[in-house]
């Protein structure tokens, strides 16, 4: 009997030793096959990917610390994957090593990128610009809830928008209010190329 009680404990430890160093391979080995599925694209791309993967990570984290609800947990995963998805569809379509800055929003988060009147999302068509800054790129659906994708233009796309003036006004906006004002003369953007 006593000899039970002293290798019991002793069992139990090595279990969950067990426990702990599969679950631990088992993450790896599912990172490491997210990983391996990006191989079909450049560094850049499969660079951004693993920023994403990074993120779910952290969202993971923060909700089994019980710092965000359920219901953020679910929003910022789904913006995640759709962020993901549309990564993969302009890499897959361009077949470039390249991708914008992108920004997506659910329906009720347009004023976070997007100044009154705010655009209307069943007005939007793809490849549309909006105040000189971003391009309407899809929506994507992640159970059930809808995000719209934006590419940020960079400084020197926005200066030559402006220059042709190909922007889209947001609907039900006045005309001075669609076009904001030139930038300042003595601090022109610049294109930065690759060396």
């Amino acid at each position: 009997m006593l000899r039970a009680e002293k290798v019991l404990p002793g069992l139990a430890a090595a279990a969950l030793l067990l426990c702990a160093a599969c679950a631990t391979a088992a993450a790896q080995g599912s990172r490491r096959a997210a990983a391996a599925g990006d191989e079909e694209f450049g560094p850049i791309v499969r660079s951004y990917l693993s920023y994403l993967r990074d993120q779910q990570e952290v969202v993971d984290d923060r909700v089994s610390r019980r710092e965000v609800d359920r219901k953020y947990y679910l929003h910022n995963s789904n913006r995640i994957r759709a962020l993901r998805e549309m990564a993969v569809r302009i890499a897959r379509e361009s077949e470039n090593d390249f991708l914008p800055e992108l920004e997506a929003v659910s329906s009720d988060e347009f004023d976070l990128l997007f100044e009154e009147p705010l655009p209307k999302p069943a007005t939007l068509s793809e490849g549309q610009t909006l105040d000189f800054k971003f391009r309407y790129l899809g929506a994507v659906t992640v159970r059930r809830e809808k995000f719209y994708l934006f590419a940020r233009l960079d400084p020197y796309e926005q200066a030559e928008l402006r220059k042709k003036g190909e922007a889209a006004k947001p609907q039900g906006a006045p005309a001075a209010a669609a076009q904001p004002p030139e930038p300042d003369p003595a601090s022109r953007p610049r294109r930065v190329g690759q060396p």
